[in-house]
């Protein structure tokens, strides 16, 4: 026999009428969300008591009084009270293919039949090397020398991977250079990364760090002078220490900040003569931009040497240089994935919806100039209160009540009750940050929100 059994399982045609079975129920009940509800009475004393069940059993409060049913159609969210919300932060990006996708669950539920739920360092099947060629293929599709793929579950664990393989590389180097306002990740190394003291608190030191200033768009000559004026400090107190420098070429905690080619050129230039490898870190913005990594958008591929990439690729990975190819037995992780989330992520990056978010006339830059021309309004209806937009392609911010904090978490609260999910973004000034799931995103539902936002801006005016 040249098949194997498992071909033969998967390919059964009472499999495949199962599943569509199952999704076509699925399209059946999600008739019954057209917009944002609010929650039924019925359920909202039983909805309180779970929120503080949650608050007890994992040892701090819910961000947002959020415990989802399970249940969603594209943008919208049945929450456990029974509400409908329009979610627009999509859990700080990974949902990006929207609630109850059916192309995803038809993809869960064939995976789901696989002999194993995880995979990893002992055991891996062959989806798994068809994900890591589809990543190292489109990370090295503008010419960048990448190589190598190391699955991981999360980004924090990406990054902590892309650490140990530059100081490795690097021995005896003990020191990593970050832009000023960078958000690494909430492990013990990645936290000591983050520019936020508060996510350091109480926490020993791990890791030797170094902050340059980010891009200034404000005055980009004498900002670009100010930061590889820093740089060069850096370099000339601690020669041959530094094992990298991890770079967002977009802030995402930072408020959507958007760097320049020629920026980052500069400070390329810089490492490069001395010899310092640089690591793109692209956990939010991979998918979000005019291609399918950051890098690409600016043309930076030349320079690259690691990589690290997921959140909306339900999949995250680190993807490296020959040349930073590790020893034996320095990346293992008895889990990598799920085998439900390979398959899903080959499917995504391979898929149509895909291919079609990027150009200029793709749908990350459509829905992007969507999001400016409702922002622009409300800049000339209340140019007092509203500033922006910021970000690129499938990342926007705005700033409200001149970007205060408290005022802004109140805000940010008030629009969670009336039925839009965002977050928050950057301190001084904090921002409104939104990751729409751009794929199934439509205008309506853009309207739907700025509808929201402006009666709950309203309220907010008249209580003060």
């Amino acid at each position: 026999m040249d098949t194997l059994l498992h071909e033969h399982f998967m390919h059964d045609k009472s499999l495949y009428h199962s599943i569509a079975t199952m999704v076509d129920t699925l399209s059946y009940h999600q008739q019954a969300i057209v917009g944002i509800t609010n929650g039924r009475a019925p359920l909202s004393e039983k909805f309180k008591q779970l929120c503080q069940e949650a608050n007890t059993a994992r040892g701090g409060n819910l961000y947002y009084p959020y415990l989802g049913s399970g249940f969603g159609k594209g943008p919208y969210v049945e929450l456990a009270d029974g509400s409908i919300k329009l979610d627009l932060i999509c859990g700080i990006g990974p949902h990006f293919w929207g609630h109850s996708n059916k192309d995803i669950i038809r993809e869960s539920l064939r995976a789901s039949l696989s002999d194993i739920l995880m995979q990893g360092h002992l055991q891996q099947n062959t989806d798994a090397i068809d994900l890591m060629n589809v990543i190292i293929n489109l990370a090295s599709s503008g010419g960048a020398k990448l190589e190598h793929c190391f699955l991981s579950s999360i980004g924090a664990m990406a990054n902590e991977n892309a650490l140990k393989i530059l100081f490795q590389h690097k021995q005896p180097a003990d020191r990593i250079l970050c832009f000023e306002q960078c958000f690494s990740g909430r492990t013990l190394a990645t936290a000591e990364m983050t520019d936020k003291a508060a996510f350091r608190q109480g926490l020993p030191d791990t890791l030797k760090v170094d902050y340059i200033p980010f891009y200034d768009s404000t005055s980009p000559k004498e900002g670009t002078e100010r930061t590889i004026d820093a740089l060069e400090s850096h370099l000339q107190r601690n020669p041959d220490k530094y094992a990298g420098m991890c770079l967002e070429l977009i802030q995402g905690e930072g408020g959507f900040k958007v760097g320049s080619k020629k920026f980052f050129e500069e400070i390329f230039a810089v490492l490069k003569r001395h010899d310092i490898p640089v690591w793109i870190d692209e956990i939010q913005t991979f998918g979000r931009t005019s291609k399918p990594f950051a890098f690409q958008h600016f043309e930076l591929d030349k320079y690259v040497d690691i990589i690290t990439m997921g959140k909306m690729s339900q999949v995250c990975a680190t993807i490296f240089s020959n040349k930073l190819k590790p020893n034996p037995g320095l990346l293992s992780q008895t889990f990598t994935a799920s085998t439900t989330a390979i398959n899903v992520a080959k499917f995504l990056l391979c898929d149509k919806s895909f291919t079609s978010l990027f150009g200029k006339k793709g749908k990350n830059q459509q829905l992007h100039n969507c999001f400016v021309k409702k922002l622009k309004r409300l800049n000339k209806k209340y140019p007092e209160h509203f500033q922006g937009p910021y970000g690129m392609g499938g990342m926007i911010a705005f700033t409200v009540f001149n970007g205060d904090m408290q005022r802004t978490k109140v805000f940010l609260n008030d629009l969670f009750d009336a039925g839009v999910i965002t977050f928050i973004a950057g301190s001084n000034p904090a921002r409104v940050r939104f990751l729409p799931p751009i794929p199934i995103l439509e205008e309506s539902h853009i309207d739907e929100a700025f509808d929201v936002i402006e009666s709950t801006f309203k309220k907010n005016l008249i209580d003060e």
